[in-house]
């Protein structure tokens, strides 16, 4: 008999990322992650900040609808950081947050190149395992100028349609 284990598949616009969790350096993050994506959370929001060589965002409410405020939204509740040694490296799921480091709430990141600058000052809490080319063509999505000036606002709207969480043989 094979191991399962849960995994998140991020259906987009795009197609489709497969993500493994790291329970084991993250609990209260991916419990909070999974528990957003079954109560359908994530649903309908889109990557609303898009970095090239850097990393992909999504996980605001606000991305639902053109909301200017995009960027700031969340779920009403913030999770504790849980910083380990874990690289932040392509492919590598995170939580965004503010400038506070237990502000992280509903907004997460997959790096699309090494980001180790980031190590041990954001949570990372799990990585690809399925949908590097949906990543790559979603890194590559162009870009403008978002309203803080940074040019990472998607010129084509990148839509989650859903995240949902599912069980896979464990390799």
């Amino acid at each position: 008999m094979s191991e399962t284990q849960e995994i998140a598949v991020i259906k987009t616009a795009h197609g489709e990322l497969s993500v493994k969790f790291w329970d084991d350096v993250a609990p209260k993050t991916v419990e909070n992650f999974k528990t957003l994506a079954k109560d359908k959370f994530y649903d309908g929001t889109a990557f609303h900040r898009i970095v090239k060589g850097f990393m992909i965002q999504g996980g605001d409410p606000l991305s639902k609808t053109d909301d200017p405020n995009v960027g700031t939204g969340g779920p009403g509740h913030r999770v504790k950081a849980e910083f380990s040694d874990r690289p932040h490296v392509r492919g590598v799921l995170s939580m965004a947050r503010s400038s506070d480091p237990d502000s992280a709430g509903s907004q997460f990141f997959i790096c699309l190149a090494d980001a180790r600058f980031l190590d041990r000052q954001y949570t990372a809490f799990g990585e690809l395992v399925g949908g590097d080319d949906v990543l790559e063509k979603i890194g590559n999505t162009p870009t403008g100028p978002s309203a803080g000036g940074e040019n990472s606002k998607p010129l084509e709207r990148v839509g989650v349609e859903s995240i949902e969480i599912v069980e896979s043989a464990v390799a």
